[in-house]
């Protein structure tokens, strides 16, 4: 009682002593990668760096690149890359615009219908609004549909499946329902809405309809556009549905870029499109729908937000789906802009957000788009007025993301080789909003994040926007992230799956990646709507724009750090703690269904022995499922143990030679950076992931069944979670293999310092 009446005390006298005599809050400023006396000269860069920021800037630029709707092939589309090119080339950059020819599907004939019990037919459309300037500008635009659907026209029993993911249909099983030659209605939300095409499709459904729930971003989180930032009844989603876990970029053009001359797939051959029709609407246009339905009420988890009774079906709602789209190809136009380093030309920092849009896109992606424009022209200015950073530095603003990161795939697929020889790091940004700071990416590059973070002023509360962070997962994360933020030095960043122009980068090619941008405070409904608007972002998202600059300094930091450092700036220590998790969680993953399978099993034997005692029931149990094996995890344990000491090794090595101020040769450099690079090419292998190639980073992939979602050390984890047990055992020692190949390098970089120092 006397402790806690003391601890009170002394919070009091703090509380007034902060309010009297208020902290100015110093930022951190720690450059990994420079030697100690240079620290304070790139302090001052970035000093007049956030000088030349101008948020009118990104006010102007949004405005204009977000009046017109603009997807991949539309003139606003080429007319936004000749903008954005013109720019870059007055800042002083080497600038061209790349084409290349990607199919593109846009829609004929949409047709929905009720057809029973009672009639209905869909509006699919979305209306425009008064205080939405831009949104009666839709002469240009895509109506609401799913890239890369097929075309189809099917009648069937309408079927709830929740948000069509495995387990939902699961769920389906045990009350008896199948989809077979029925038409699906799933939610949006809880993954990326390919997967559930694909999902229903191997089930047996004929049809899929994706609607947007009011409860996961309508009128049950706020009040809806344009009252507030919600999506309204009309709202629709856009989107692909392409089946891009097997590979992303042009369906007809896997591995090669998609130039005039490429050889193409035929349509029919191209895996990634789906095997069934799909169409998105809003839940003004699925509430008839599912009020129609019948059968069992759906369980608690599945019942959305609309004012009805939510039943699974089949029927007695039956619905007519009818689909055609012009299959062309398109030019997607992709704006490269490079400014040539000093002493390390052939060594590229590359830094990327995409151009297009669904619709308007002032939210995703013309947000992230201008922010990175600002830091590039800001860069620029530096550049005139006399500094000329080491290595070269590559902008990109990219054409055809939304459909399926057409336009950053194609131009990786067609210059590979050069990449390959050249690119150390890529910096990715997307849509951008009002909160907190978000990275993830590769975690030899997760120190670097950090220092980065740690010097950059959040707009709102004046502390870093690390602080800020680290004190969001103290009082809202996991235990998990609560202990690691009081007890690391360093906050995690999320490994990355796919969903944006990264993935070509870092998952193909092997090139360390980082994906960066703010958010969490700007919550809304427009995404991929015809709402996602200049008005909608300048009232809900970032009315000011701090944010905008914010992530312009976070993007310049990170770039000129890079491109300048004495010596490229991964470190492996955090790294060889990432993968010790990924290697406990898979071990506990296999521990858990073990467990699981053995009380599953016991509770199938139990109930068949009392049902076998009464004769009056008639009782066929489930297939006992197969035991899981103990998996030999030995060799991925010994790699990792490896893989640790090589870690150390190396981070002991860097912080005595950038501390001790010994400046290697230009030769020296030139080569260590090298070997670096090729730490993240060594978690790749030739052959990819098993039945999807494209893939061949062995760390991070997006998962089968995920989408977006990350699968970590994927050949593992899925052979484990498909119960493939002998596959597994391939896996892990293939993981073993690329962690072995690993340490090779970043030993080979320790010695090198070693001797140099």
């Amino acid at each position: 009682m006397l402790k806690g009446h003391r601890n009170v005390s002394i919070s009091s006298l703090l509380i007034f002593l902060l309010i009297v005599f208020p902290v100015q809050p110093a930022l951190a400023f720690s450059t990994y990668g420079f030697v100690a006396a240079r620290q304070r000269e790139q302090e001052e860069r970035e000093a007049r760096f956030d000088a030349l920021l101008k948020r009118e800037n990104l006010r102007d630029w949004m405005q204009r690149l977000s009046a017109r709707p603009h997807h991949v092939g539309s003139p606003a589309g080429r007319e936004n890359a000749e903008f954005i090119a013109a720019q870059f080339r007055s800042w002083g950059y080497q600038t061209e615009i790349e084409e290349f020819k990607v199919l593109f599907p846009t829609p004929r004939t949409r047709l929905l219908e009720l057809v029973a019990p009672e009639t209905y037919r869909a509006r699919l459309e979305e209306p425009s609004l008064k205080e939405d300037r831009t949104s009666s500008n839709v002469g240009e635009a895509l109506p609401p549909y799913n890239a890369y659907s097929v075309d189809g026209d099917v009648t069937g029993e309408l079927v709830y499946v929740n948000y069509g993911l495995p387990r939902d249909y699961e769920v389906l099983r045990e009350h008896g329902i199948d989809v077979r030659g029925k038409i699906v209605i799933a939610r949006y939300g809880a993954s990326w809405r390919g997967i559930k095409p694909k999902v229903a499709a191997e089930h047996g459904a004929i049809g899929c309809i994706i609607y947007s729930d009011p409860r996961d971003d309508g009128y049950f989180q706020g009040d809806v556009y344009p009252k507030g930032a919600w999506r309204n009844e009309w709202g629709v989603q856009r989107g692909s549905v392409a089946d891009m876990p097997l590979y992303p970029g042009d369906p007809l053009t896997p591995n090669v870029g998609a130039t005039e001359g490429a050889k193409r797939l035929d349509r029919k051959e191209a895996p990634t499109l789906t095997k069934i029709p799909v169409l998105p609407i809003s839940y003004g246009d699925a509430l008839p729908l599912l009020r129609a339905l019948g059968g069992p009420v759906a369980p608690p988890e599945w019942r959305g937000a609309l004012p009805i009774t939510y039943h699974i079906g089949p029927g007695p709602a039956r619905v007519h789906l009818k689909l055609e789209f012009d299959w062309k190809l398109v030019p997607a136009y992709d704006v490269i802009a490079r400014l040539p380093g000093a002493e390390f030309p052939d060594e590229w920092i590359i830094r990327g957000n995409h151009h297009d849009a669904w619709v308007f896109g002032a939210d995703d992606p013309v947000s992230g788009l201008v922010a990175m424009m600002e830091e590039a022209r800001a860069i620029g200015q530096l550049v005139q007025s006399g500094w000329r950073p080491k290595r070269t530095i590559v902008y990109c603003a990219w054409d055809g993301e939304e459909p399926g990161l057409l336009g950053s795939t194609e131009w990786v697929e067609a210059h590979a080789a050069e990449l390959h020889q050249k690119a150390a790091v890529y910096i990715n940004s997307d849509s951008n909003g009002r909160g907190f700071l978000g990275v993830g990416g590769s975690h030899t590059l997760e120190r670097f994040a950090n220092e980065t973070a740690r010097a950059v002023a959040d707009p709102q509360k004046g502390i870093s926007v690390w602080e800020r962070l680290r004190d969001l997962r103290l009082v809202r994360g996991s235990a998990d992230e609560r202990r690691d933020a009081r007890e690391r030095r360093d906050l995690r960043i999320a490994a990355l799956g796919s969903g944006s122009d990264y993935t070509p980068f870092l998952q193909h090619i092997g090139i360390a990646s980082l994906n960066i941008g703010y958010g969490g405070e700007d919550g809304g409904g427009s995404y991929h709507s015809n709402y996602d608007s200049f008005d909608h972002f300048t009232r809900f998202i970032d009315p000011n724009f701090d944010y905008g600059l914010a992530l312009a300094k976070t993007g310049g930091r990170l770039v000129m750090r890079l491109a300048d450092a004495d010596v490229l700036p991964l470190a492996f220590g955090n790294f060889a703690d990432t993968i010790g998790t990924y290697v406990r969680e898979l071990m506990r993953l296999t521990d858990s269904m073990r467990e699981e399978t053995e009380e599953r099993n016991r509770l199938l034997d139990e109930r068949a022995l009392t049902n076998v005692a009464d004769p009056k029931e008639r009782y066929v149990p489930p297939e006992r499922e197969a035991p899981v094996p103990y998996l030999n995890f030995a060799p991925l344990q010994n790699a990792l143990v490896r893989l640790q000491e090589a870690a150390r090794r190396y981070d002991r090595a860097a912080e005595r030679a950038l501390s001790g101020g010994r400046t290697l040769s230009r030769e020296q450099r030139a080569a260590l950076d090298r070997l670096l690079t090729e730490t993240e090419r060594a978690m790749t292998r030739d052959e990819g992931l098993p039945r999807r190639p494209w893939f061949k980073h062995q760390i991070y992939a997006p998962g089968f069944y995920t989408g977006y979602g990350v699968k970590t050390l994927p050949g593992v984890r899925e052979a484990i979670e498909q119960r493939n047990w002998d596959e597994a055992t391939r896996e892990i020692e293939v993981v073993a293999q690329t962690l072995r190949a690993v340490a090779d390098k970043i030993e080979q970089a320790a010695k090198m310092l070693e001797e140099a120092s």
